[in-house]
Parts: C-alpha cells; sequence; structure tokens
C-alpha cells in the first residue's frame, strides 16, 4: 500500500488588548489594524482554527523532496476555499452585470447594486477596504432577479428553447 507523507496544519490566533484614542470607532479601528506593535500579544489556544491539509508528498518523510500531490479541495482551510468560491461567484456577478449592461436585463437599480458588489469583491480580494454602499443600498431590499411569468412559460413552453 503507498505511504504519503502529509503536511497538516491549524491556525492560532495571536490577540491584544490596547486602547487607541479616535473620533469614531472606525478609526480606532483602522488604528488598531495600521498598529505593527505586537509585543505582549496572547495566544488564544481555546478557539484554535480547523486542522487542514498544506501539502502531500507520495513516500515517507518526503515532505518537499519532490512533487507534490494536488490536495482534494475539501481538505484546504474553509476560509481559503470560501476565497477561492467567491472570486468564482464574482466572476459570475460581473457575467450578469455584464448582460445587464447589454440590454439583456434592465434595472437601473440592478446595475447600481452590481457595481457596488463587484467594488466589494474586487476590494476583499485586494485586501483593501469595502467601497462605501450607496444610501439607497443600505434601506432598500434584496431581490436578486424578477421573472416575467409570462415570459417563462413561453420559453418553456417552446420546444427549440
Amino acid at each position: 500500500m503507498p505511504e504519503y507523507t502529509i503536511e497538516s496544519a491549524y491556525r492560532l490566533p495571536a490577540f491584544r488588548h490596547r486602547t487607541y484614542v479616535a473620533d469614531t470607532a472606525a478609526q480606532a479601528c483602522r488604528k488598531a489594524i495600521e498598529d505593527e506593535d505586537w509585543s505582549g500579544e496572547k495566544l488564544d489556544y481555546e478557539t484554535r482554527g480547523e486542522t487542514y491539509v498544506c501539502g502531500i508528498w507520495r513516500g515517507a518523510d518526503a515532505a518537499y523532496s519532490g512533487p507534490p500531490v494536488p490536495v482534494p479541495s475539501h481538505f484546504e482551510e474553509t476560509v481559503q476555499r470560501k476565497a477561492v468560491h467567491f472570486e468564482i461567484l464574482l466572476g459570475l456577478l460581473k457575467l450578469i452585470s455584464a448582460d445587464a449592461r447589454a440590454g439583456r436585463l434592465s434595472s437601473d437599480q440592478w446595475l447600481e447594486r452590481t457595481a457596488w458588489a463587484i467594488a466589494r469583491g474586487e476590494a476583499i480580494l485586494a485586501g483593501a477596504r469595502d467601497p462605501d454602499c450607496p444610501a439607497d443600498l443600505s434601506q432598500a431590499p434584496h431581490i436578486l432577479a424578477q421573472l416575467d411569468e409570462s415570459a417563462v412559460r413561453d420559453q418553456i413552453s417552446d420546444p427549440r428553447n
């Protein structure tokens, strides 16, 4: 039976308590994120992350000594899996937005929402701050799509579709 060397890991949160003087909570958060002094940090063993596989090699004690074997995605870290899936969903949203701009969908509100969602997704992927949410979006209900029932029935009943 073949042997495999598996590198697995988990993330261990480090935290600190520090006071910041700022006009707003958001400014205090920014100062905390930008503060690179981690002297006195504490490790939180009680809330360690999940165990995940980060490398596989054929053979005993073979880590980094040969070509790696691809890690099946369901053994990767969940946050990484979410990031990859998020990137896929963002791509799909861009396609839908392009359809809307080309007139295949129509709704100024849909275009504004997708533009903001795309900008936010790209900011997350780039490690940047979120764009400001347009005022009307923070109050508006989430409507992903509206269907014209008669058009759907026409599509279903037409055997060429």
